[in-house]
């Protein structure tokens, strides 16, 4: 049985997907540098993650945080606010 027309979402394909198609796997592969056009295969490409928990408030602040300082201490500089 289906559902009346009137009583579907108004915007059912805009929503968040869970599957990406190879095109864009290939796409994001690419950018993250785990795919080589000339070496790899299009064909059993690796799992392509597509949602992403987003932390909000005080958590996402300090997580800003922790990777600036991360990043200062990679490059060997001291990180902003740090005591000299």
């Amino acid at each position: 049985m289906t559902i009346h027309s009137s009583l579907r979402g108004v915007n059912t394909l805009v929503g968040e997907r869970s599957v990406l198609t190879r095109v864009e796997r290939i796409a994001k592969l690419k950018k993250d540098g785990r795919f080589d056009p000339q070496a790899d295969s299009a064909y059993g490409l690796p799992k392509v993650r597509t949602k992403f928990k987003v932390t909000s408030g005080k958590k996402a602040k300090a997580l800003e945080k922790e990777r600036e300082d991360a990043l200062a201490a990679k490059k060997g500089k001291p990180a902003k606010g740090a005591k000299k």
